[in-house]
């Protein structure tokens, strides 16, 4: 009995050993015993390719010396297939040109694989199709051999619309004015004459506060009463005379203001007035001024000012006629504020009486338009009337708002492209029309920080996720929080994400949950994401949530 059971046993191996090394068929209905992996076991779709590292492992015994396998990658999905290169391997003694597997002991083969992504693929398979050649004849493996499930497209999140800054206008709210009068003294003098407080420029200062008082877009803020003293003779002397200047200054003022409404006053004493010097000697035709402005800015000490001049005797009594004696004053200046247009009379303006408005008001009525075409036909207004280079570089961004590209790029095709801002906006142009080398050609150009942001936005479509995260960081956009999630870095995508209220948001912290294993965080935050058609549908697909029940 013994014998006849060692009979059969050695018949069982015998048997195998021929099966596994003399028949070629057997190699395929034995197919469960190849091994295939890849690397990622998750397919991942980068800059529109699906690329991974697929390694075969045949054991020992395997593989029939005379015979040729061919492994075909191919990747199902809804929609149809895309088949890859095959690999093909042969036995030892095959003499083609196809990478030799050992019959006598394992042998683990890399190849790569890429793909084109097609939608439909990021609900897919990688799978084996693979069949044994003998002599002419095929034997095709029973079935395909799943390899990875596939394909992860996050990064196809990204936002392509572009960052765009408007031209920001001029306009002031609240315009700061003065009004102004001085009273003049002799030399070494703090007295103030009559002639003084009844000269033209102090009743011209009163007719103009007077004026501001019955203004009602006018509003008197205060007051500052100012006394200097020549920059000539000894620097003690003068500065007491200033100070002696502005006691008496104080008390004209309240001869002269006794009417006025002219707010809190305060007093100061300058001292030697030298900006003032400098200020009437640029303006002159004195012969040798640049001489004396560069003493100026040479020396600090004001009394080596005084005597490098004063040793320039052919233009120091032309100084001391005609500007020395101009410095020997004291200042009345009034601050008044001045209430420009209010946003509801821009409003009004802009519909009844558009000609008084000028550019700086009409940038601003636009902004508060409500309607692209209202916008539009206020900066056209700007254009006919002024030429206004921003009305024609805001109106591009309203058309890009409207993603009316073409309008857009007429407006800025008016413009200097070699303008950070009109250099990025073409680019945005390029970026809305998928025209990507032109869009980086433009960005490249361009100083602006929405060229850094639309920059990364390429970086990212382009698979470079880290570099896209550096850019971005610091902007709080959805594509900041995006960069984050496709360099893993889950907490700061976190971070960038918790006070959002958009759908978009809402998709993302739904990818960080998953990833965190927090499936019930997720699904939450997929019902927010929900109300957008096209997230909710992509979600049913998207394998970032394949353990999201």
């Amino acid at each position: 009995m013994k014998s006849m059971i060692k009979k059969v046993l050695l018949l069982a191996i015998a048997s195998f050993a021929l099966v596994a090394c003399n028949n070629a068929a057997k190699m395929a209905e034995l197919a469960d015993q190849v091994n295939i992996a890849c690397n990622p076991e998750v397919l991942e779709v980068v800059a529109g390719n699906i690329d991974a590292d697929v390694t075969v492992t045949f054991p020992a015994e395997y593989f029939y010396p005379k015979a040729i396998l061919e492994v075909i990658p191919v990747i199902v999905y809804d929609g149809g297939e895309a088949v890859g290169a095959p690999f093909i391997y042969q036995g030892e003694k095959v003499t083609q040109n196809y990478k030799t597997v050992s019959k006598n002991q394992p042998t683990s083969i890399t190849e790569h694989v890429n793909f084109k992504y097609v939608p439909g693929m990021e609900k897919s398979q990688l799978v084996a199709r693979a069949k044994v050649v003998y002599k002419g004849t095929e034997y095709a493996f029973p079935s395909d051999i799943k390899i990875a499930d596939g394909a992860n497209t996050t990064y196809m999140l990204v936002k392509q619309s572009g960052a765009f800054t408007p031209k920001a206008d001029n306009y002031q709210e609240v315009i700061p004015e003065e009004l102004e009068a001085q009273v003049l003294y002799l030399i070494n003098s703090s007295q103030v004459r009559n002639n003084q407080l009844t000269s033209a420029n102090v009743k011209d200062y009163q007719a103009g506060v007077t004026s501001a008082m019955n203004d009602e877009r006018r509003t008197v803020k205060g007051t500052e009463i100012v006394a200097y003293a020549s920059p000539d003779g000894p620097e003690a002397l003068n500065n007491k005379l200033s100070a002696n200047r502005e006691t008496s200054a104080a008390k004209a003022f309240q001869t002269i203001s006794k009417k006025l409404e002219t707010g809190a006053v305060d007093t100061k004493s300058i001292g030697e007035d030298w900006e003032g010097f400098k200020e009437l000697v640029n303006a002159s035709n004195i012969e040798d001024k640049d001489l004396i402005l560069r003493v100026l800015s040479m020396y600090s000490d004001p009394a080596v000012r005084e005597r490098e001049i004063k040793n320039m005797s052919s233009v120091y009594k032309t100084l001391a006629n005609n500007v020395l004696p101009q410095l020997r004053r004291a200042r009345f200046i009034t601050s008044v504020e001045y209430q420009n247009y209010t946003p509801d009379e821009l409003t009004h303006l802009v519909n009844s009486n558009i000609d008084v408005l000028d550019e700086e008001a009409l940038l601003r009525a636009a902004t508060l338009a409500n309607t692209s075409s209202a916008k539009l036909a206020i900066y056209k207004q700007a254009i006919n009337k002024f030429n206004s280079a921003r009305a024609k570089f805001n109106s591009a961004l309203v058309c890009l708002e409207d993603n009316n590209v073409a309008q857009a790029r007429s407006f800025l095709g008016q413009l200097d492209s070699k303008d950070p801002d009109v250099a990025n906006a073409l680019g945005v142009c390029a970026l809305r029309d998928e025209n990507y080398s032109d869009a980086a050609r433009y960005f490249a150009t361009s100083t602006s920080k929405d060229a850094t942001l639309n920059q990364a936005v390429l970086d990212i479509l382009n698979g470079s996720y880290a570099t896209a995260a550096q850019k971005l960081a610091g902007s709080g956009s959805c594509n900041e929080a995006l960069a984050y999630i496709l360099t893993n870095q889950l907490d700061k995508a976190s971070n960038v994400l918790k006070d959002k209220t958009c759908t978009c948001s809402a998709y993302q912290r739904a990818i960080v949950a998953a990833r965190k294993g927090y499936a019930s965080t997720a699904k939450e935050e997929l019902q927010k994401a929900s109300s957008d058609a096209a997230l909710a549908a992509r979600a049913l697909k998207d394998i970032e949530f394949s353990t999201v029940k």
